[in-house]
């Protein structure tokens, strides 16, 4: 499994965009993890960011060279996913964790965990990936505009060691992506299904606009997500057509 190396940086921008310059310099081994104390730019999906407040939180972004066809990519998102979610019912086993379409862990209807994936690619193959990941920690006050964050602090009343927080993290993700490296992908989707938030529960969603009553039946090979209808249509969503209601 990967042995992670580590750049610490004491504040940056978005480590994300640390690691994307850093790779146009040099070729960091796999696994190496750019972490910052204080992100002040942190990016989301689109034009999202993300808040978190100094020391309180982890803010990182692991560089990784996939093996696999880059056709393939929803499926390395579906990994890093699980390793976070597996991590995350192990620290918090009565909590109700899952991992909300299409880079999200939640806890109940809160968000305790954003995910973005930049990728560079040539031909049908990864140049490499540099995933960002942003996990709300100790923090407890949240002063954006975000709905619905929470924290491991807020649901547990404790104080958590960083450090051992992004050890753990770390040894959890690289287990599932070790997985998809040795082409055991089927594992990892029969797991993500399972963990999937509102799998299979009637729910409202807003699709281009329009609110529907629908469930999520799963997602397709190319990581769209699956809707169906109580008219027993089936809905297939891109990231941009649908919305959660929540």
């Amino acid at each position: 499994m990967i042995q992670p190396t580590f750049i610490h940086l004491p504040e940056t921008g978005s480590t994300n965009s640390y690691a994307i310059e850093l790779l146009t310099k040099e070729r960091p081994a796999e696994g190496c993890v750019v972490v910052t104390s204080h992100q002040t730019r942190g990016k989301g999906t689109d034009t999202n960011t993300w808040e978190s407040e100094k020391d309180k939180n982890l803010t990182f972004s692991v560089i990784l060279y996939p093996a696999f066809a880059a056709d393939q990519q929803f499926i390395l998102n579906k990994a890093i996913s699980l390793g976070i979610y597996n991590f995350l019912k192990t620290e918090l086993p009565q909590s109700p964790v899952s991992i909300k379409w299409p880079n999200d862990i939640y806890i109940g209807d809160k968000k305790v965990c954003g995910i973005l994936i930049q990728n560079s690619i040539i031909g049908y193959r990864f140049d490499y990936v540099v995933a960002g990941i942003g996990l709300n920690v100790n923090q407890e006050i949240f002063k954006s505009d975000a709905p619905n964050p929470v924290s491991l602090r807020m649901i547990t009343q404790k104080d958590y060691n960083l450090d051992e927080v992004l050890r753990k993290l770390l040894n959890s993700i690289f287990e599932k992506y070790s997985l998809v490296q040795q082409n055991k992908g089927r594992l990892i989707e029969n797991e993500y299904y399972q963990a999937m938030y509102r799998l299979m529960e009637w729910h409202p969603y807003r699709i281009n606009n329009v609110q529907i009553t629908a469930r999520i039946t799963g997602t397709s090979p190319y990581g769209q997500l699956l809707l169906q209808t109580q008219a027993l249509q089936e809905i297939t969503c891109d990231l941009k057509d649908v919305k959660f209601v929540i």
